[in-house]
């Protein structure tokens, strides 16, 4: 969606440079002065998600059928990340968070994201909600992540458990 009016007056936004002090960087504004759109990143959390030992990708509705990644959403207002992983993992797998872990921050410049990465050690029935169509559990020495955002998560996950690191290459999803 690309704001087009100061929410304030209804003015048409500007292109305007900040100020020296915060950068100079261009951004668009209210002529007033009412209100600048910062377009900062979004936080994103997702969950590299063990289940008995097995890592579980899962593949979005809107992907190419050989495209599985690990499960992603948004944070929302009122919940820490990990609160928000938990959320997320139980929307959209059916699965209970019982330990989370931080693997670490990751830029995906490219949708203008953060991603919190989290290990979660997971326990339940699957059952994937209707924005996934399908999802595998693999051996954590047969993971092959990908060079963006959560693949990057993944490969820093079997590193710190001494497995070796093979990248795959593959367009990405539109969502990290």
């Amino acid at each position: 969606m690309m704001i087009q009016y100061c929410p304030m007056c209804a003015t048409p936004l500007v292109m305007r440079a900040d100020a020296a002090s915060e950068g100079g960087k261009e951004r668009l504004a209210c002529p007033a002065g009412h209100w600048t759109h910062w377009d900062n990143p979004l936080p994103v959390l997702a969950a590299l998600v063990e289940v008995e030992g097995r890592i579980l990708l899962a593949r979005n509705v809107a992907w190419p059928e050989k495209m599985f990644a690990l499960i992603t959403g948004f944070m929302e207002r009122g919940e820490t990340p990990e609160q928000g992983v938990a959320r997320e993992l139980k929307e959209e797998t059916n699965l209970d968070a019982d330990e989370i872990k931080l693997i670490g921050v990751y830029e995906f410049i490219r949708k203008n994201e953060l991603i919190i990465a989290y290990h979660v050690k997971a326990s339940g029935d699957i059952r994937l909600s209707e924005e996934l169509v399908d999802y595998r559990l693999v051996a954590p020495e047969k993971l092959r992540p990908w060079r963006a955002g959560t693949g990057y998560a993944m490969a820093d996950w079997m590193r710190e458990r001494g497995l070796p690191v093979e990248f795959m290459d593959w367009p990405m999803p539109s969502s990290s």
